[in-house]
């Protein structure tokens, strides 16, 4: 069977089905880790009634997720500055090199073409 136009290849599928359990296991990682943290908490607050201490389970939660979110894209924003920042000054070199050899190429051929010419009027 042939793929259509708009059917995304299997390999980008897989990758991306790949990617998107990544990121629900790492975030349900972070869940159970914020979770555990805020037991931790209201154990070391043994005057907190069950629901005080529900709701502020709840409140931890919500915030160290928050927090955990806002770095992690702080962190993807930079990443993503530092490779458009790489990407152009590796095209400059890029651009500097062929420059180089372009004018490398051009003096061999140029002093080719004048010992070719000196040899021709010496031979003459």
């Amino acid at each position: 069977m042939r793929r259509g136009r708009h059917q995304e290849p299997a390999g980008d599928r897989d990758s991306g089905l790949a990617d998107e359990t990544e990121g629900f296991l790492l975030a349900h990682a972070h869940h159970e880790q914020a979770r555990r943290e805020a037991q931790d908490l209201c154990a070391r607050m043994p005057w907190l009634t069950t629901a005080q201490a529900e709701d502020l389970t709840g409140h931890y939660i919500r915030r160290r997720l928050d927090v955990t979110r806002d770095l992690l894209l702080t962190t993807a924003h930079r990443a993503d500055q530092l490779r458009q920042e790489y990407e152009a000054r590796y095209a400059g070199l890029r651009r500097a090199l062929l420059k180089r050899h372009t004018a490398g190429i051009c003096a061999v051929l140029v002093c080719a073409g004048g010992t070719s010419a000196l040899a021709h009027l010496l031979t003459r």
